[in-house]
Formats: structure tokens, sequence, C-alpha cells
């Protein structure tokens, strides 16, 4: 595993210098997905001694269509860890990263351990383990990528742990049985402006499709979803670049807002 843990340590060291995200040396690059997934694990070991312990999971390229822009034909998985997330309404500091992005999505948290010998789950059978629903912004750094050369190396954003940040969480919902979470409505805003707006549907179909998703991906690592963890579904609205000044809404029908300003 030394070849991992060389490629993660490069990474880890690129973010603290606030390095330009550019792929990895070409014999510390991942060349399959369990490659990329054990940098990714080494890589996010050594940020959770600054971050704090693993607190849930992010999915990446959700859609058919940014799968297709990436070039790959499968959602990639993150982790994110205690310190990153924050509650509604939030503050972070544009100067603490070095490019800036937010997506909308939807966030389930964990009412409590999913057994790994249960897999594979499905929308139904991984229902009774959530425990609250809410809108959420996904906060990642892109660090200045250049996006039309991703497709030329798609496993790198699994290595670099979907470039996730962290997020920030709107008010748990917990009767949130009786609504469609496919159907329900996201509106994004930037400032009072709407920039965006999507259903629950937009990622894998349904928020809870893509929890099993996650559960799935964890347990062919063995490994499962526990107590509280959070899990961000997806992106309902195309990413937006914001910057300092900028105050970030996302409204979703019946699970209520979530606010991030920028300083």
């Amino acid at each position: 595993m030394r070849k991992p843990k060389l490629a993660a340590q490069r990474l880890f060291e690129a973010h603290q210098r606030r390095e330009p995200f550019t792929p990895l040396p070409a014999e510390l690059a991942p060349r399959t997905a369990e490659e990329a997934y054990a940098i990714q694990d080494y890589f996010v070991a050594l940020r959770a001694e600054q971050l704090g312990a693993v607190a849930g999971y992010k999915i990446a390229l959700s859609s058919k269509e940014m799968q297709r822009f990436v070039g790959v034909d499968e959602p990639q998985a993150g982790v994110m860890l205690e310190s990153t997330l924050h509650r509604t309404p939030a503050k972070l500091r544009a100067i603490d990263y070095v490019h800036l992005i937010v997506e909308f999505e939807i966030a389930v948290q964990m009412a409590a351990d999913l057994p790994v010998a249960d897999a594979p789950y499905t929308r139904s059978s991984v229902a009774p383990f959530v425990q609250a629903v809410m809108p959420a912004i996904e906060i990642a750094d892109d660090r200045d990528a250049d996006y039309g050369q991703l497709a030329r190396h798609p496993l790198e954003l699994i290595a670099d742990n979907g470039w996730n940040e962290g997020a920030v969480l709107g008010v748990p919902v917990t009767n949130w049985s009786a609504l469609d979470l496919a159907a329900v409505r996201g509106i994004a805003t930037i400032n009072g402006k709407v920039v965006g707006e999507g259903l629950g549907a937009a990622a894998m179909g349904h928020p809870l499709d893509a929890l099993a998703w996650i559960a799935n991906h964890l347990a062919a690592h063995g490994r499962g979803l526990v107590f509280r963890d959070v899990v961000i579904t997806g992106s309902i609205i195309t990413t937006k670049t914001v910057q300092a000044g900028d105050l970030v809404k996302f409204s979703v029908d019946r699970l209520g807002d979530v606010e991030l300003r920028i300083d």
C-alpha cells in the first residue's frame, strides 16, 4: 500500500500549500477506482487529524450528465469530517479556500447503524434507518481545477475526496416519511437572485436511492453507515461559484431553508 500512502501525502501537501488542483504524477496516479479509494482513505485520515472524525458522506457525479462530462459511468463517494459540518445559518471565509464552490442537496441523518451484512440495500430497506431529512449546501473547493481536463483523469476526483470541505445543514425534519422526496422542489438563491431550481429526483432518481448507493458502496469495502452519520445525496442544481460578500440560500418544499454567508 506504499503507492496510495505516497499519493495521499502528495495530495495533502498540495492542499496545505493551496496549490491548484492538478493530476497526480503518473507514478502515483490511480489506475482503478479501487486504487483511487485507497488513496482517498489515506488522504482523509491525514485530514482527520485536523478536522475530526468521519461524520458522514457525499456523493459526487450523481447525475448522468455530470458522469458523462467527467467520463465515468457511476457516481463517486467522498467522506465528510466532523468539524466541517455546520448548522444553518453558517458563516465561512472565502480566504480559507482556494476557489470556493457550493452545491444544493438533500441530506439525510441516520437513526441507527446500518448492518453491513444486510447489503445490498434498496430505497425501501434504507428508509427505516433514516432519522431526519434536511436541505443542505455542500461546501467544496475545486482549487481552480481545469474542468476541461477532468475527463482525462476521472479517478483523481475520488482520490481528492470529491473536493469536499463539508456542508451546511438545515433544521432536521423527522416527520419526513409522508413526503415524496423525489418530487420536492428546491430553489437556490445568491444575494437574493434565483440561480437554480431542481427536484429531489435530480440526484439518482430519489434521495433514498442515493443513500442506498452509498450504503452499498461502503458495504463493498467492509464498512457501514452508523448512527448520526449525515449523507448529502447529490446536487439537484448545478454547481455555483461563490465569493466574499455572498449570501447563499437554499429552500426546499416542506423541508425548510439553509443559509450560508461568505465573509
